[in-house]
Order: structure tokens, then C-alpha cells, then sequence
């Protein structure tokens, strides 16, 4: 696909199309890895975007399409810690849908993403990758770019 694509910080009203993404992503993760890990609800996950986009807690840069359609996205927020040294960027979603992900948009989403970092003086950027070795591609990727392993693992629970 040879579509020409641009990347852009994502307004409120790009919302709906954005959280179906991160279904998409979401389904796609638990249906390589076997797992239902996550509950979805769209809008739920629309809404809780646009509060997110109005507080300025979360930054989100799309990637959109000729036709204006949305073929990806990378969602950013700041974080605090004595060990990164200050502020500093997680990117907890980076989605390109899958017929476009040979054209280099996941390396644009990612360019911007730093970039964005380096404008708010942010010391890093962390990223966590969904589970190894089914997702090994992506974490090939992520070295590509550039990112190293730190060690450790994500680990969570619910409050």
C-alpha cells in the first residue's frame, strides 16, 4: 500500500477512531498470545480518551491516510521517577493496522514520539512490549529504533 501518510497530534474529535484502534490492537495481542488479558468496552475506552486528550494526561499522534482515514497511533504520557532522572515519556500504545505496516509508519509514529520527548525535556522514553516470543518482531523493532532492554518485568495488580 502506497498511500501517502502524515502524522499529526490527535484533536478530541479524533477520539472514536483512535479507541478503535486500540481495540484492534487489544484483540490482536490476546489473539496471538491465547489470553483474554484485557476487557474493552469502545466507549468506555472513547470516552476516558477525550477526558484524557482534554486534560493533556495523555498525548496521542496519529497516522492518517490519503482519504483522511486513521491507519495508526502512538499514545504517550509523562511520568515522574528519581531513577530516569526527572520527567520522562512511557508510550503504552503503538498501533499501525496491519496493511499498513510496511510502509514505515510505525518508524514515523515512533520518530514523532521522540521528538515530542525531546520537546518537553523528558530524559527517556520506555516502552513495554506485549509478551515474548510470540511478539518478537516487535521487540526486534523496538531495538531497531533504538530502544534497549533494561530487564525485569511489567507486572500489575488490581486495585
Amino acid at each position: 500500500m502506497s498511500a501517502k501518510i502524515t502524522i499529526e497530534r490527535a484533536t478530541v474529535g479524533d477520539s472514536d477512531e483512535v479507541a478503535v484502534m486500540v481495540g484492534e490492537l487489544l484483540s490482536e495481542i490476546m489473539n496471538t498470545i491465547g489470553v483474554q488479558a484485557f476487557s474493552f468496552d469502545l466507549e468506555e475506552t472513547t470516552n476516558r480518551l477525550k477526558d484524557f486528550l482534554n486534560l493533556e494526561k495523555y498525548f496521542v499522534f496519529v497516522a492518517r491516510a490519503d482519504g483522511g482515514n486513521l491507519v495508526g497511533f502512538v499514545a504517550l504520557y509523562e511520568s515522574y521517577a528519581l531513577y530516569a532522572e526527572g520527567s520522562f515519556g512511557t508510550m503504552p500504545e503503538l498501533y499501525v493496522r496491519p496493511e499498513f505496516r510496511s510502509n514505515h509508519v510505525g518508524l514515523r509514529l515512533v520518530s514523532q514520539a521522540k521528538s515530542f520527548g525531546t520537546s518537553r525535556g523528558w530524559k527517556r522514553l520506555e516502552v513495554t512490549t506485549p509478551p515474548i516470543p510470540q511478539f518478537d518482531k516487535t521487540l526486534a523493532f523496538y531495538e531497531r529504533e533504538g530502544f534497549a532492554i533494561t530487564g525485569g518485568r511489567k507486572l500489575k495488580i488490581a486495585l
